[in-house]
């Protein structure tokens, strides 16, 4: 009884610390809207633009009932707080705590560059690439946490500069512009897994459609969906 008791303590203690990881990332259709999700309070998804702005929250439904990747959210119900009207210009309004998770917001006073932008959720920091990086990501999420986030410079190809390049220990490429116009800008490999399309010489209807290669791929820990 001692020990089941010793292991339940643990787990309520330990469940806010493991529910903030980076879940999901959502590369999108040509990979310039790419979408970063995080689980949250335990059933709760949060997606964020690489930029640092929350889009929106919820609870998921089962993919396997609704074979939909990533299945779309429904509302929470849970604790919902905001910041006051009175508090910094910079976070006033947005949300506070989702659940037990606490959120934070860098303020005016760390510069127009992060002003606004997600600070933390839970235990995890975020870090941006400032305003003397490059052009081609500057003001995108840098680190969640100890997970570094780096993108293609403006010396690269048209096709995908600014995209996402890695994540933590998972590279990714994308078809550049000497690619046939069906697939160039979208992405080919995450870690090992090789994607490609049908090109524009296929049917009409199938062009840009994933040829070989699997939609979702799961890499260090993290879930990677191929949106359309």
């Amino acid at each position: 009884m001692i020990k089941l008791y010793t292991v339940l303590f643990f787990t309520v203690l330990l469940a806010p610390v493991f529910a903030q990881n980076v879940a999901r990332i959502t590369i999108d259709n040509r990979g310039n809207q790419d979408i970063i999700s995080f689980l949250i309070d335990e059933t709760v998804m949060l997606n964020m633009t690489k930029d640092g702005k929350i889009i929106d929250w919820g609870i998921e439904y089962y993919t396997v009932r609704t074979g939909i990747y990533p299945s779309r959210i429904e509302k929470y119900m849970g604790r919902e707080e905001y910041y006051p009207s009175t508090d910094n210009e910079a976070y006033r309004g947005k949300v506070k705590y989702i659940g037990r998770t606490p959120i934070t917001y860098y303020t005016s006073a760390d510069g127009e560059e992060l002003k606004g932008k997600v600070k933390s959720i839970g235990t995890n920091i975020f870090d941006y690439y400032k305003s003397y990086d490059d052009v081609a990501f500057k003001g995108d999420i840098k680190n969640v946490g100890s997970i570094p986030f780096t993108y293609y410079s403006s010396f690269e190809d048209a096709s995908y500069k600014g995209k996402l390049k890695s994540v933590g220990g998972t590279g990714l490429t994308y078809y550049g512009t000497i690619d046939d116009i069906a697939y160039r800008g979208k992405v080919k490999n995450i870690d090992r897994n090789l994607i490609t399309y049908y090109s524009s010489y296929d049917r009409k209807e199938y062009a840009g459609i994933i040829k070989s290669g699997s939609q979702v791929v799961y890499s260090g820990g993290i879930k990677y969906f191929i949106k359309y």
